[in-house]
């Protein structure tokens, strides 16, 4: 890793620990818990891709692009969550390209290698596009059914919700960027992931298929929970 991503690096993580000290000055319960759940979502991609603990050989060598995108994508989010969501109009639509980008890469490069399959199974360009398009729009649903079941437990038991709901227009806004996010990523052929995707096809097939069920049995799950609680 060179000396240049490293202090980025540093500099993003620097960023997250700035927002945690900020929330925590202000008494900002769901701005603490992000900045918490960002700052050890970038520790452990910093742990995993630096060897730092067990790891299939294939997830250590993601290198630091994971690390630099979880970072930058957390530090999107906690500064957000402190005001700029509320007063900055386009903050929360470039966090959602940022995001959606990160999922669509992750899922272009596994269909691409999953893709190539056998003689007759192999999956052409456009196929693999869409597939990353629908991809990122349904982890983009299940984290919007997030916020929706966040804001209801928040309300069932009086306390501030971890993350904010805006209403359905803004869900549909956030909906939209994250597809503006997958459709860079196809449209630029962002292969990022790809050799890392190419070191276990078995595995990667695996969490394609896995990550595709956990987003719809997910997606169903909350859905049918919010129904039943009569959330809006």
């Amino acid at each position: 890793m060179s000396w240049v991503v490293t202090a980025a690096i540093l500099a993003l993580v620097a960023g997250i620990a700035a927002t945690l000290v900020v929330a925590v000055q202000r008494g900002n319960g769901a701005a603490t818990v992000n900045a918490v759940a960002s700052l050890a979502a970038v520790l452990v991609a910093v742990a995993v891709t630096g060897g730092l603990v067990p790891a299939p050989a294939w997830l250590a060598a993601t290198g630091p692009a994971v690390t630099l995108w979880v970072a930058a994508a957390g530090l999107l989010h906690c500064v957000g969550m402190l005001g700029p969501y509320d007063t900055v109009w386009w903050w929360d639509h470039l966090t959602h390209v940022v995001s959606g980008a990160f999922v669509a890469a992750l899922a272009y490069a596994a269909l691409l290698v999953v893709g190539r399959g056998g003689p007759g199974a192999a999956l052409d360009w456009a196929t693999v596009a869409a597939l990353t398009v629908l991809l990122t729009l349904l982890a983009g649903v299940f984290w919007e059914l997030i916020e929706l079941v966040a804001r209801s437990l928040g309300e069932r038991f009086g306390v501030e919700p971890v993350l904010v709901h805006y209403g359905w227009r803004d869900t549909a806004l956030d909906l939209g960027f994250d597809l503006l996010g997958a459709i860079l990523v196809v449209l630029l052929d962002v292969r990022v992931f790809v050799a890392v995707a190419d070191r276990s096809g078995g595995a990667t097939q695996a969490m394609l298929l896995g990550g595709s069920g956990v987003l719809v049995l997910g997606s169903v799950t909350m859905a049918v929970f919010l129904r039943l609680n009569g959330s809006r």
